[in-house]
């Protein structure tokens, strides 16, 4: 029996794009299409089998310690970035600016889809959905640079919407206005997370 579910949920790809030297910027240059292998995106900073743990891990691992890269993709959803566009007071959200990979449309309550789901295109490529991202300071200056003193409500206007990273399963390519189907774990919600979260 499968232990993963097709659904009738799917989203469209909006938006593509890579950040080329997190060191230089974290904004993300935009591409039409990628191509998605075991290591990520060719090119992409976040790319590799493994990376370095940063402060999402820092109660599992000392900051830097080598670990499998799960965060190969930082994935957002149209309909998020317009929300915290509009709570920053811009017209529009530049994905860019927050080094995303993805943008998708069409996918409900977007940033807190399970752990464990997948996102398949046409080519057979194949995301899995890792955790949800979390805001943090870091895009603020890059919003800065094209809309000065907006750059700090980001965080706060992100919480809850900023997207998921995710790794590559299996390989293809990726471009815009492929439709991704949603897979969800076929199991019901762990029973002691409430207090689990405490």
């Amino acid at each position: 029996m499968p232990a993963l579910k097709p659904t009738d949920f799917t989203g469209h790809i909006t938006w593509l794009g890579l950040v080329p030297d997190r060191n230089a910027s974290l904004r993300a240059e935009a591409r039409d299409h990628v191509m998605a292998t075991f290591a990520g995106v060719a090119g992409e900073d976040h790319a590799g089998l493994t990376r370095h743990s940063c402060s999402r891990v820092l109660s599992q691992y000392k900051r830097n310690t080598e670990i499998r890269n799960v965060r190969q993709f930082s994935i957002v959803a149209a309909e998020e970035l317009a929300q915290i566009a509009d709570r920053i007071g811009l017209a529009r959200f530049d994905p860019a600016w927050i080094g995303a990979s993805m943008v998708v449309e069409g996918l409900p309550d977007f940033s807190h889809l399970p752990p464990a789901s997948r996102l398949q295109g046409p080519s057979g490529a194949t995301l899995v959905i890792d955790m949800q991202n979390r805001p943090c300071h870091l895009p603020a200056p890059v919003i800065d640079s094209d809309h000065p003193g907006i750059g700090g409500a980001f965080k706060t206007a992100a919480n809850g919407r900023r997207g998921v990273t995710a790794w590559v399963e299996c390989e293809g390519k990726l471009a815009v206005g492929d439709l991704l189907t949603l897979h969800i774990p076929d199991q019901r919600v762990w029973k002691h997370l409430a207090e689990a979260r405490k």
